[in-house]
């Protein structure tokens, strides 16, 4: 059974009903079949793929205490050595997932742990893939302890066509690898900040799956 995004399913009732009206007018009142039909089929189009952006797949997760799985669908653009320094402090492993609009935009909690840090930053709509996106869009940041006590950092990023970032963090929030965390709404990027000594086990140009798709082993 399709399920849609608990934060999305008013959007997706009034593109239905607002296509639904219009569609019963382009049919009863144009008197040019091939453009009431045409115009009918676009927005049936339309109705269906917003309603299949905002659904939540049913996933076998793969992540757990030591195993970080994909927050959201995508591809791997930069994985590189950065500093972070507003809430691992520094230097650690950069994960970047790039989704493009066909890309399913619910996300998942990456590893099992408790919520350590919450951050939301209004900003820019810069393209996703853009470097500076990480910095200047609007972004929420997450900081996640394991149950060892090891920090994975990770920020929802809005890009250029990105309408809101919902995130379900909050301090001493108990999360479950593979539960949903949150949704960004139409073009975003995931960026992971994780330990220097995890084993990432990704690479760049990969498509990634969220909740199966291992992101790195901590160690």
């Amino acid at each position: 059974m399709l399920r849609i995004d608990k934060d999305s399913i008013f959007e997706v009732i009034v593109v239905i009903l607002f296509a639904t009206i219009l569609i019963s007018i382009l049919l009863t009142h144009i008197v040019y079949p091939w453009f009431s039909w045409g115009a009918s089929i676009l927005l049936l189009l339309l109705a269906i793929a917003n309603l299949l952006f905002h659904r939540v797949p049913h996933r076998m997760c793969s992540g757990g205490p030591s195993t970080v799985s994909a927050v959201a669908d995508g591809q791997i653009v930069e994985i590189s050595k950065v500093r972070q320094d507003e809430w691992v402090r520094g230097e650690c492993v950069k994960v970047s997932i790039y989704m493009n609009f066909f890309d399913v935009h619910a996300n998942f909690w990456p590893i099992d742990g408790k919520v350590d840090y919450y951050q939301y930053y209004r900003g820019r709509k810069r393209l996703a893939f853009s470097p500076k996106a990480s910095e200047d869009n609007e972004h929420s940041c997450t900081g996640i302890l394991n149950p060892d006590g090891q920090k994975v950092f990770f920020k929802q990023l809005a890009g250029s066509f990105a309408r809101r970032i919902v995130c379900y963090s909050k301090p001493g929030l108990d999360v479950r690898a593979g539960e949903q965390c949150g949704i960004i709404k139409f073009g975003s990027r995931i960026d992971f900040y994780l330990p220097l000594d995890a084993e990432i086990v990704v690479k760049i140009g990969e498509r990634v799956r969220a909740c199966e798709s291992v992101i790195a082993k901590l160690r």
